[in-house]
């Protein structure tokens, strides 16, 4: 018979405690996040801190407005939004009725002007001539007043014949004077000129040019290649000079406006590689790029109302400043083309150094157009051709000289 209590036997045969599970657990997930830690660290200290990032971004371009330089009625429209033009195509034609006659007036004037000045020269001719004869006619009053004065002194001539000698001589002599100044009056009018040279020619022909002008620019064309937006003309519109008629803008010719906090610009160098991911593509899509520029100032400095810091109760934002990351595959807009403000993320590589600040100033201009030059093209050719058709002929070939 067993000497064990019942209470001693029961307690023998407890199962021992269980061991605390789910402190080992909470040990091993503490020791996850130590290591996922000490990873975070090192990754960003070796790599991570090295860069930047925003989701503020968004893609910019040139926006080239199409504006007339004439007052007219809009005839025709040659494109509209959405349309690919090429330089020089016709976007916009004006009625060009008012325009042709300021022209046809133009020429007739610069034909009239050539025709009046040629008379200027004549005029010098004909005065040339006139002192040539009064020259002659002094020499011979003054040969007869002499001969006179002789025979005055033997008594052959009474010494009233001799006055009118005399008289005549000096009449001949004022003639000669007033013959001389009309003569260099003329001269002062065309003096080291020759018909197309002659300032009344060149203002006739200035003015000719100004009409030929407003004629060639009832035709407006695209200063660029590129995309048309923001078509507002109408047919038959009534428009100024200086009105938004639309707008071309080349899309190969975007960048990005990326706004970083000024606590991201420590590091971030001209020059220094970017990654460019849209939200219209999403991430299969990473455009190269490039930091173009960095701002000369934040966003609020240029605002239309910029904050004043020093009224009223001061509360410090983190301000962001605007830096411009250029595309450098031509090929990726060709093959995923991006629109003006489309929304974009950014992130730059910072381990090349470069410059904060520009260092160079653009020796060319960084946007040229010579559509509005070739304006003028045919212009002097029109002026030489008037000019030639209203001269008197071979005889005076060497006053067009």
């Amino acid at each position: 018979m067993s000497s064990q209590t019942p209470l001693a036997a029961e307690t023998s045969a407890t199962p021992p405690p269980p061991k605390n599970r789910r402190g080992f657990l909470l040990r091993a997930l503490l020791v996850v996040l130590v290591l996922i830690a000490i990873a975070w660290t090192a990754w960003y200290f070796v790599e991570g801190r090295w860069y930047e990032s925003t989701d503020d971004a968004y893609v910019n371009g040139n926006v080239v407005q199409i504006t007339p330089q004439i007052a007219g009625t809009v005839v025709t429209i040659g494109a509209d939004d959405g349309d690919l033009v090429n330089q020089g195509d016709v976007l916009v034609t004006l009625d060009h009725a008012d325009a042709d006659i300021s022209l046809a007036k133009a020429k007739a004037n610069l034909a009239n002007t050539v025709r009046r000045v040629r008379g200027l020269y004549n005029n010098v001719s004909g005065a040339q001539a006139e002192v040539a004869a009064r020259k002659i006619a002094v020499d011979k009053a003054r040969a007869d007043y002499n001969r006179r004065r002789d025979l005055a002194k033997t008594g052959a001539i009474s010494a009233e014949e001799l006055s009118h000698a005399l008289d005549a001589l000096t009449s001949a002599q004022s003639a000669l004077t007033t013959a001389d100044q009309q003569y260099q009056t003329n001269k002062v009018l065309v003096d080291d000129t020759v018909v197309a040279s002659h300032p009344d020619v060149q203002a006739a022909a200035a003015q000719l040019r100004e009409a030929y002008l407003d004629d060639v620019r009832t035709t407006i064309k695209a200063p660029v290649t590129g995309y048309v937006a923001k078509r507002s003309v109408q047919l038959g519109q009534r428009i100024q000079p200086g009105a938004a008629l639309m707008a071309v803008v080349p899309l190969h010719q975007v960048w990005i406006d990326a706004n970083f906090k000024e606590t991201q610009l420590t590091h971030m160098r001209i020059g220094q590689p970017a990654e460019i991911t849209t939200d219209v593509y999403g991430g299969k899509v990473v455009y190269k790029g490039v930091v173009g520029s960095l701002g000369v100032g934040t966003g609020s400095a240029f605002s239309l109302l910029p904050a004043q810091n020093a009224t009223g109760n001061w509360i410090k934002i983190v301000q962001r400043i605007p830096v411009r990351v250029l595309l450098t595959d031509a090929k990726q807009l060709d093959d995923h083309p991006l629109r003006i403000g489309l929304s974009t993320d950014v992130e730059v590589n910072l381990h090349q150094d470069g410059p904060l600040l520009a260092k160079n100033v653009n020796a060319a201009p960084i946007l040229t157009t010579d559509v509005y030059q070739q304006q003028l093209a045919k212009a002097s050719d029109l002026i030489q051709q008037i000019i030639h058709a209203n001269m008197a002929g071979a005889g005076n070939d060497a006053q067009q000289q």
